[in-house]
């Protein structure tokens, strides 16, 4: 074992220096083969590159992203906001329980979770301190329920998860639907309990009481938006289309949205959204080849048989198992990133999964809520940095306090869904 150990260090050294983690992977994994089978690893190893990446699903990746990034430059998070504190403004912390609604649906537009915290929280936390939300609530409801995004279709890491695991990516997307919104039901439930118990943290409806009328004047500025969501995914459940002719479609879609209906889409703006898009599919689409080149020797050497093995001779019970497994995933999840984390670990973890008796796509659901909390904690914690971003004034010491509750909530909702994987696995299995 002396071989794979020095695979594991160099790639340790490599992150641990700075160096991209692609390099890391690819580097490392290159080397690993290279000491197992000589000379032939200088041409495994770009075969296994792109043999990854001649996937068809694949596809849908930088489409769903260019998709959410067109409408992330729409006033949709806004208006989504807007619409949702509008609709619960009579409820004693109705504005921060709007902020995860309005994250919930904009993960459903986007796919990304820093676009959502971005765009909702650059609007939510502002309202909530000018009406005297205590400003750990404000920043933890938005920090939090930004990260549904990855669990809500159309989730990017279901697709990466997907491609690593050959798991159908439509499948993924219907198992990630109820755990999603119940995930968002749990932190709005958290959200009433903790201003009910302690109503100094968010204030009594303040102001006239909004007509009805305006109400339903609020759902016209997003409704385009939901109806093409509405059909993607549709569209996807149906059988209709792929995920990535689906993608196509969306991304035609938003453009057309943005362009069109909220005439906010300038050649300048096209332009910068594009180079985004190209930029954030081209950084997952280099980790993706590198980590199969890593994930390649780790099989070639049997280490996810090995790992398997040696857990499964503690005669632990399968859930013990997994709550160890979730637990790692987390404390891995403050180190590195969410696409890092599932093409480097599912090919180790996914078969000491099944030989426990579980489903790969009840894996795929948990794996993304594990990452949830992983956007969440520091010190890699994404989402604390772009809310940081958009609300200079709010500390990040201030913003990583406020979303401990938030995050011991989103932990109680994985072992629950760890505990009882048919819950998971209902909604795929009616489908």
């Amino acid at each position: 074992m002396i071989e794979p150990t020095i695979v594991v260090v160099v790639l340790l050294g490599l992150i641990g220096a700075g160096a991209p983690i692609f390099l890391a992977l690819g580097a490392s994994g290159l080397l690993g083969l290279w000491m197992a089978r000589g000379s032939i690893a200088f041409f495994f190893a770009p075969t296994s590159f792109f043999g990854q990446l001649n996937s068809f699903e694949l596809i849908a990746l930088p489409l769903f992203i260019l998709m959410g990034n067109v409408l992330g430059a729409t006033p949709v998070g806004r208006n989504l906001f807007h619409a949702a504190s509008l609709w619960l403004q009579w409820l004693r912390g109705g504005l921060a329980i709007a902020t995860v609604g309005a994250s919930a649906i904009f993960g459903a537009v986007s796919g990304v979770s820093v676009a959502g915290v971005a765009a909702v929280g650059s609007i939510a936390v502002p309202q909530m301190l000018e009406r005297g939300y205590s400003r750990k609530l404000a920043a933890g409801s938005v920090a939090s329920s930004g990260a549904l995004a990855m669990l809500i279709p159309p989730s990017v890491p279901f697709i990466i998860y997907g491609a690593v695991s050959g798991v159908s990516v439509g499948a993924l997307f219907i198992g990630g639907i109820l755990p999603g919104f119940a995930l968002a039901l749990a932190l709005s439930v958290y959200i009433y309990l903790r201003v009910l118990r302690n109503p100094d943290q968010a204030p009594a409806m303040d102001g006239p009481k909004p007509a009805m009328a305006e109400k339903i004047r609020s759902l016209g500025n997003i409704w385009h938006a939901m109806l093409l969501v509405i059909i993607v995914l549709g569209a996807i459940y149906t059988g209709i289309a792929t995920p990535s002719e689906a993608a196509a479609f969306g991304a035609a879609g938003a453009i057309f949205i943005a362009a069109v209906i909220f005439r906010c889409l300038d050649w300048k703006t096209a332009l910068d959204i594009f180079k985004s898009s190209i930029k954030v599919s081209g950084a997952i689409m280099l980790i993706i080849g590198s980590a199969k080149i890593f994930g390649d020797y780790l099989n070639l050497v049997r280490v996810p048989e090995t790992v398997s093995a040696a857990l499964t001779a503690t005669d632990l019970p399968a859930w013990a198992i997994l709550t160890l497994i979730m637990i790692a995933l987390v404390l891995l999840g403050m180190l590195v990133d969410a696409v890092s984390l599932i093409v480097v670990t599912t090919p180790i973890l996914l078969p000491l999964v099944t030989t426990l008796g579980y489903d790969p796509l009840w894996f795929g659901i948990v794996l993304v809520m594990n990452l949830e909390i992983a956007v969440v904690t520091p010190p890699v914690g994404l989402n604390l940095y772009a809310l940081k971003g958009v609300c200079p004034q709010l500390e990040v010491e201030e913003i990583i306090r406020s979303v401990v509750p938030f995050v011991i909530v989103q932990f109680v909702m994985l072992m629950i869904f760890i505990l009882f994987p048919e819950i998971s696995l209902w909604l795929p299995g009616l489908l």
